[in-house]
C-alpha cells in the first residue's frame, strides 16, 4: 500500500506487454517482436535498479509507444467499450430480475395498512408549483393532474388502460371533444373521481383535478422459495394464471397479473373467520402480523366474512363467508388474503393460489420514501 503510485504503474503496464508478447508471438513481423522484447527488457533492468523516476518514466513513455504502435487500439474503441459496459449491465439486470429480485407495483389498497396503493384525493385548489410537484414526486411518488372539460355537453364515451414500459399506467378517455390520456389508473378515476363512461361535463367543469399517490413500489424475493417453503403470514407474489375468477375481470390485453397478499393458509390447513379473528386448524393464529390485523388497531379492522362497499357491508365471500364456514386448503397450493380485509379480492372470492403461480416474497419497499419504507413486515 506504500508503493508509489508511477511504480504501480509501470508495473502494470510490464504484466499487459509481457501479455501483448504472449498472445502476439506468432504473428509478429520478427522485427516488431524484436522491438517489443527490447522495450520490456529495458523497462525491467531499470525497475531492477536504483528506481530513478525520471528514467523509469521515460522507459514506460518508450514501452508503451512500442506497444500502441504494434496493436493500435480498434476504431471507436470509446463507443465499443460504452455499448459493452451497457449490454453487460442489462444483462445483469435481466438476470437479476428473472432470478432474485423484481420490482413491482401494488395498484389497490387490499393491503392496507401494511402496504399502500394507488390513491387519488380530489383538490378544488390548484396544483403547486413545478418545483414542489417535482420534489413530492421524488419522494412521495405524488402526481398532480388537472383535467377539465373544454366543451360543453362533453360526454366520457369510453375508458381504457394503457401501460408504458410496463410499469406505468395512463387511462385513456375518448370523450365527445376528442381523446385525453390521464396518468392514473382508470379504477382510481372512477372510485376516486367519480369519472366512468356515460357521465357529461360542462365546459369549464373539473372532470379530475387533484393528486394521486402512487402505490408501494416493492422488491419481490424470487430466490428464498428455492431454500425453503412459502411459510403463514409471509406477504407473497403470485400469478394470476388459470385462476378463473380473477381472468374474468381483468383485461385480457395485459395478460396474466401478479398479486400481492398475505399467505394465510398453507397446504392441509383448515381456515374459520370468525370476525375480527382467524383460526388455523381450530386455534386462533400465532403469527405477530396476523395477529396485528385482528387486534383491529392503528388502520386494520381485523378479519371478516363479508366484503364493503361504500361503508356498507356487502355480500358474504364464497369461501369462510360465515363464521361457522370451515375451508382446507388442498396440497400444492395456499390461501391468500389482503389486510384490508374488508377491501380486498382474494381467496375468499376466487380461491386457491396454485403453488406454480407463487413468484416469491415481498422484500421491501423501495419506493417512494414514506413510512413504509424498508423491509416488509
Amino acid at each position: 500500500m506504500f508503493t508509489p503510485r508511477y511504480l504501480k504503474l509501470a508495473k502494470h503496464l510490464l504484466h499487459a506487454a509481457h501479455k501483448l508478447e504472449k498472445y502476439r508471438r506468432d504473428i509478429l513481423p520478427a522485427k516488431d517482436h524484436a522491438e517489443l522484447l527490447d522495450s520490456i527488457r529495458v523497462l525491467e533492468t531499470v525497475l531492477a535498479g536504483k528506481r530513478n523516476r525520471q528514467q523509469i518514466g521515460s522507459a514506460c513513455e518508450a514501452l508503451d509507444a512500442t506497444c500502441t504502435r504494434i496493436a493500435p487500439p480498434p476504431k471507436d474503441s470509446g463507443w465499443r467499450e460504452n455499448c459493452e459496459v451497457i449490454l453487460v449491465a442489462i444483462a445483469i439486470a435481466v438476470g437479476v430480475r428473472a432470478y432474485f429480485l423484481q420490482p413491482f407495483k401494488i395498484p389497490t389498497g387490499s393491503m392496507q395498512p401494511t402496504l399502500n396503493g394507488i390513491v387519488g384525493v380530489p383538490q378544488p385548489g390548484a396544483a403547486p408549483n413545478l418545483v414542489r410537484q417535482a420534489l413530492e414526486y421524488v419522494v412521495l411518488g405524488r402526481n398532480y393532474i388537472d383535467f377539465v372539460s373544454a366543451t360543453d355537453d362533453n360526454q366520457v364515451l369510453e375508458m381504457r388502460e394503457v401501460k408504458r414500459l410496463h410499469f406505468f399506467i395512463f387511462s385513456q378517455l375518448r370523450c365527445t371533444d376528442g381523446l385525453h390520456t390521464v396518468y392514473a389508473p382508470s379504477a382510481t378515476l372512477v372510485q376516486h373521481f367519480g369519472v366512468r363512461p356515460g357521465r357529461t361535463y360542462r365546459r369549464g367543469e373539473v372532470i379530475a383535478r387533484g393528486y394521486i399517490d402512487t402505490g408501494d413500489q416493492v422488491f419481490v424475493d424470487k430466490m428464498s422459495y428455492h431454500f425453503r417453503a412459502p411459510a403463514r403470514s409471509d406477504v407473497f407474489v403470485f400469478k394470476t394464471t388459470g385462476i378463473r375468477r380473477i381472468e374474468e375481470t381483468i383485461n385480457r390485453a395485459f395478460g396474466s397479473q401478479f398479486y400481492i397478499k398475505r399467505l394465510v393458509g398453507l397446504p392441509g390447513d383448515r381456515l374459520r373467520v370468525d370476525p375480527p379473528n382467524m383460526f388455523v386448524n381450530g386455534e386462533e393464529v400465532r403469527e405477530p402480523m396476523m395477529r396485528r390485523v385482528m387486534e383491529a388497531k392503528n388502520g386494520y379492522r381485523g378479519y371478516s366474512n363479508n366484503s364493503e362497499s361504500g361503508g356498507r357491508i356487502g355480500p358474504r365471500f364464497t369461501y369462510l363467508g360465515a363464521p361457522d364456514d370451515v375451508f382446507a386448503v388442498p396440497s400444492r397450493a395456499y390461501f391468500a388474503m389482503g389486510d384490508n380485509s374488508f377491501n380486498s379480492s382474494d381467496s375468499r372470492h376466487w380461491g386457491i393460489v396454485p403453488e406454480k403461480n407463487v413468484v416469491g416474497r415481498g422484500l421491501l419497499v423501495y419506493w417512494p420514501f414514506t413510512r413504509h419504507w424498508g423491509l416488509i413486515r
